[in-house]
């Protein structure tokens, strides 16, 4: 993978350790800027980057808040975001996973650990990773429920659904095996490829998600205890 085009940045208000981290990442090729504040890093222009290091507990705007407001800001919903903590307790874990964060990372840690869970993040949000039957079409369609694969957007009976990458990802993947129960290991290889440590709550969250947000259509996934999910036909 060629790193250096990508742009990282770190948000954290501890000085010193975003010091060490920028110093390393740069030793890897990225182009890495630093915040001590969330407050500092929305006056970047946040569309530049490749990837967010987000630490939860800072000042008045949280690492959480961020996040919320990236996710609803079409320009900035798809940037991978990974929270960087020192709270470590599952509501927390959920909570992250379910503003749509690409990993989550519990302090303290190495920075190798950083590093490797960096290049992951970026190696399978770069690609292409919607199913490859899905990719031979222009969209997925299941009566009002449209998924544009070439740019990305669902729609529910003509208004626009924002979804985050990992749950565009298992939707599509979900429709394209439309009839068929698939298992959470088949979920995983396919959506969660490269994740580090992926628990099996964490389909669960992105499940319950899609199907709040698709609407009527949330109906049409179901669970089949002790093997998986499926899209009914």
């Amino acid at each position: 993978m060629d790193t250096t085009t990508k742009r990282i940045l770190i948000v954290d208000d501890e000085e010193t350790l975003c010091e060490v981290l920028k110093l390393n990442l740069e030793n890897e090729g990225y182009d890495v800027d630093t915040a001590f504040s969330a407050e500092q890093a929305l006056t970047y222009d946040l569309r530049s980057y490749s990837l967010v290091l987000l630490d939860i507990m800072m000042g008045e705007i949280s690492g959480i808040k961020m996040a919320r407001m990236m996710k609803a800001d079409i320009a900035t919903a798809d940037i991978p975001i990974i929270f960087c903590t020192a709270r470590d307790s599952e509501d927390d874990m959920v909570m992250g996973l379910n503003l749509g964060a690409d990993d989550y990372i519990v302090k303290p840690y190495t920075v190798r650990n950083v590093v490797a869970r960096i290049k992951s993040v970026l190696r399978r949000t770069s690609g292409h990773k919607v199913p490859q039957a899905a990719a031979r079409t222009n969209s997925l369609v299941v009566e009002g429920l449209h998924l544009d694969m070439e740019f990305k957007r669902c729609t529910v009976d003509g208004t626009e659904v924002k979804l985050t990458r990992k749950e565009f990802e298992l939707l599509a993947y979900l429709i394209s095996h439309r009839g068929r129960v698939c298992s959470r290991e088949q979920i995983l290889s396919r959506v969660w490829s490269d994740e580090v440590v992926v628990l099996d709550r964490t389909i669960d969250v992105n499940i319950t998600r899609v199907r709040q947000k698709i609407g009527p259509y949330g109906a049409y996934i179901v669970t089949k205890s002790g093997y998986g999910y499926g899209f009914r036909d």
